[in-house]
């Protein structure tokens, strides 16, 4: 296929977007009809069919990707006649595109096109989902030696906060914080939390912040008094965890967030260097 007939397509593919009032990408089917070069609407709705049932094989709710809707037509009459058409997802469109005819030049294209499309959203959510990792791991540092800080101002020394911290892990977990190393395999020299999955390091910030906020408030002036509210307050959020079916101590453990961390920033580097690299 010619330089100039891709770039042609994909303007034209990219023209025909829209997005719906929730943020959601989609295609019009009677759009992409043509754009995939069928004349017919009855032998694209043949397409949109194998479709449906390979987003179902798939796992996929077909709901969720392809939307029945009605739309008013132009008649050549200059009156209107209402049709049926189908609101269809990124997704859709690649399952329309994988069912439809390989000799069409549209349809060798479009499996290309949303193919690409799929795996950039994909690279895109799993980038976003990396970053809030490691920013709640920043933040879980930064609400941990605010507790230090505050175990010292109050008491007059805090030379057991590591203690401390076992203990609300603990509490947390069921399990003592060597044993949660030994479960996810945690180096000895390394801290727990940076294996942690995101939501585990958001609830033990939440934790440590309630522990912070009732040590000021109530002015505790002892370790072991600040020790119990810890523990009470990881318990706390252990018990709201298990109410929503999340048993902390069964979560797998999460990617060195470390690693995480130079990646992202390794990918930084080259975006800024080549603007392209990320889309490969």
């Amino acid at each position: 296929m010619k330089t100039d007939v891709i770039h042609t397509l994909t303007e034209t593919f990219e023209a025909h977007a829209q997005q719906s009032d929730s943020g959601v990408e989609f295609w019009l089917a009677r759009d992409l009809q043509h754009l995939l070069g069928y004349a017919e609407w009855r032998n694209f709705t043949s397409v949109v069919t194998k479709a449906k049932i390979a987003c179902e094989v798939s796992g996929h709710t077909i709901s969720d990707h392809f939307v029945d809707v009605n739309k008013m037509v132009d008649l050549g009459s200059g009156s209107q006649r209402e049709v049926d058409d189908i609101m269809l997802t990124r997704y859709a469109c690649y399952l329309v595109a994988q069912n439809g005819d390989p000799k069409k030049q549209e349809i060798a294209f479009a499996q290309t096109y949303f193919a690409v499309q799929t795996r950039k959203a994909e690279l895109i959510e799993q980038r976003l989902l990396e970053s809030e990792r490691v920013s709640a791991r920043k933040k879980l540092t930064a609400t941990e030696k605010e507790l230090s800080e505050i175990i010292y101002e109050q008491t007059g020394g805090n030379q057991n906060f590591a203690l401390i911290r076992s203990k609300g892990d603990q509490a947390l977990f069921g399990k003592t914080t060597q044993a949660m190393k030994s479960h996810w395999k945690v180096p000895d020299n390394r801290p727990l939390a940076d294996f942690a999955p995101t939501i585990i390091l958001k609830a033990k910030d939440f934790a440590t912040e309630i522990t912070i906020f009732n040590a000021r408030q109530h002015q505790m002036t002892s370790e072991g008094a600040i020790s119990s509210e810890h523990i009470t307050n990881n318990q706390a959020v252990r018990n709201t965890l298990l109410e929503r079916g999340i048993r902390p101590e069964h979560l797998p453990a999460a990617e060195d967030v470390k690693k995480v961390e130079r990646r992202i920033a390794s990918e930084d580097r080259k975006a800024l260097k080549n603007p392209g690299a990320l889309d490969a």
